[in-house]
């Protein structure tokens, strides 16, 4: 039996969101073993965070190789070999014998994710059955975070409960990869093909936005730097905070974090990147400084777990709205011709910047103790939290710069407005916008109308439209992007 085309593009959007999650699902789970490492191989909490710093390095460089080609030889050939690296580096974690096996599988791995990320999230974007790229865009958004969260909860369940703790959660990771190969193998050798000549990119940052730019990087920054010492170092934190080491329960302390991030996500999906960005902040400066609670709390170890566990949700919820609102404020401000370098470049201030912000932690430990130094790092970013809330509050949330259709400066003068609508469907996405369109008519000045320069797809951020002067008294939009008189 023949197989339809709409079955086939279901099979390989699933394939693809298959693939997406179980590659990041092993990213982290040697989150809850490094404690079991510094054991028995006896590696210092510095060496904890130097390997995460080396993962990160190595997504950075992997993201400025593979993802121009994967442009030019498609997503299949890039996807395979990205895979098929991840598996590589999960059988160097699963046969360690010591330190160096250990940095070459978390470099290998980071190479596989910042090889396959990219195209990963692309493909879906492609692939998604219904057209519908925004809501593809989405659920890959929110399925990279949760499964970046859920490593090392299933890391520490299969350490703590179940036979050959160093190694078992490795291989069930290489054999969930088998299916993800097989899926990405089937793919259409030209999806993602553009046929321009392949050469590494360094991301670019156009001039008129580089100030603009400097804000939501900082708050990516803010929000990951939390993260990546969360899970670097949060599981052994948790043991000594709690007076014994249960893997399964520093696993889940640690992932926990970027659970709830991906939950908060999914719920505040509609909030405009102010309020995300401001939330966000306020979310891990309640939660860092509930982490210092916890390594304080004199009730025992379950008032200690319960503190711990709380701090993580708060900050889950910061971390997730503060990276949320960093990208799509990112996204607002870049040109259309370098939205992709600019995106590019927020990345690489991430990774790079949340790597040394982990190893100056991991640094710091070996001078005054794991414990102190966890405290000592909540509080400085506590701090520039809560600073940086300072700097985004006293900033204006909309734009004053120069009108791009403003060529005249006369009566006869264009001007570009954004209206925000959101979460509108059906018969309402047709009906508000004429409502918004009417109220906007009577705050003009006498003698002008609005003409539509583009409709939008409902859920859109801003509606561009023109404004200039008329003949006729007023109009106001149809819903089809035409003007009729009144």
């Amino acid at each position: 039996m023949t197989r339809s085309p709409a079955a086939g593009g279901r099979i390989r959007y699933a394939g693809l969101g298959y693939s997406l999650t179980v590659l990041l699902t092993g990213t982290n789970l040697a989150t809850p073993l490094y404690a079991v490492y510094e054991h028995v191989f006896g590696i210092s909490p510095l060496d904890v965070t130097l390997l995460v710093a080396v993962y990160a390095a190595a997504v950075v460089i992997a993201l400025l190789i593979c993802g121009p080609l994967a442009d030019t030889a498609g997503y299949r050939p890039v996807l395979v070999a990205g895979l098929a690296a991840a598996a590589c580096g999960s059988a160097l974690l699963a046969a360690a014998a010591g330190p160096g096996w250990l940095f070459a599988g978390r470099a290998v791995q980071g190479l596989a994710v910042g090889t396959c990320s990219g195209a990963l999230t692309a493909g879906l974007v492609l692939t998604e059955p219904r057209g519908r790229r925004a809501r593809a865009s989405f659920l890959a958004a929110t399925a990279t975070t949760a499964a970046v969260g859920f490593g090392p909860v299933l890391a520490g369940a299969l350490a703590q409960y179940a036979p050959a703790p160093r190694v078992l959660s490795y291989l069930v990771e290489i054999a969930l990869l088998i299916p993800a190969v097989a899926a990405v193998a089937l793919l259409p050798g030209s999806l993602g093909r553009t046929g321009q000549r392949w050469q590494p990119r360094w991301p670019s940052l156009p001039a008129p936005v580089r100030a603009a730019f400097l804000a939501p990087a900082v708050v990516s920054l803010l929000a990951w730097a939390v993260a990546y010492v969360v899970l670097a170092l949060v599981p052994s934190y948790a043991a000594a905070a709690l007076g014994g080491s249960n893997l399964f329960v520093d696993g889940t302390a640690a992932g926990s974090l970027l659970l709830v991030a991906a939950l908060a996500q999914a719920l505040c999906r509609s909030w405009d990147p102010a309020r995300a960005q401001a939330a966000g902040l306020a979310g891990l400066t309640c939660g860092l400084l509930g982490l210092i609670a916890a390594g304080l709390v004199t009730a025992g170890p379950a008032g200690s777990a319960a503190v711990l566990f709380a701090a993580m949700a708060v900050a889950g919820c910061g971390q997730g709205l503060a990276f949320m609102g960093g990208l799509r404020r990112i996204n607002e401000i870049a040109p259309a011709q370098a939205r992709a370098g600019t995106v590019s470049m927020l990345y690489v201030v991430t990774y790079a910047g949340s790597g040394l912000v982990t190893v100056g932690v991991g640094l710091l430990a070996t001078l005054v103790g794991l414990t102190v130094s966890v405290r000592w790092f909540a509080a400085v970013l506590a701090a520039a939290c809560l600073l940086m809330l300072a700097v985004l509050r006293s900033r204006p949330r909309v734009s004053d710069a120069p009108d791009p259709l403003d060529t005249s400066g006369g009566e006869h003068s264009r001007h570009v407005l954004c209206v925000a609508i959101r979460g509108m469907a059906g018969a309402r996405a047709q009906s508000q916008p004429v409502k918004l369109l009417a109220a906007m008519q009577n705050s003009l000045p006498s003698g002008s109308c609005i003409t539509v320069q583009r409709w939008f797809p409902p859920g859109t951020l801003c509606l561009p439209m023109a404004v200039a002067p008329s003949r006729t008294s007023s109009s106001m939009a149809d819903g089809s992007g035409s003007t009729r008189s009144r």
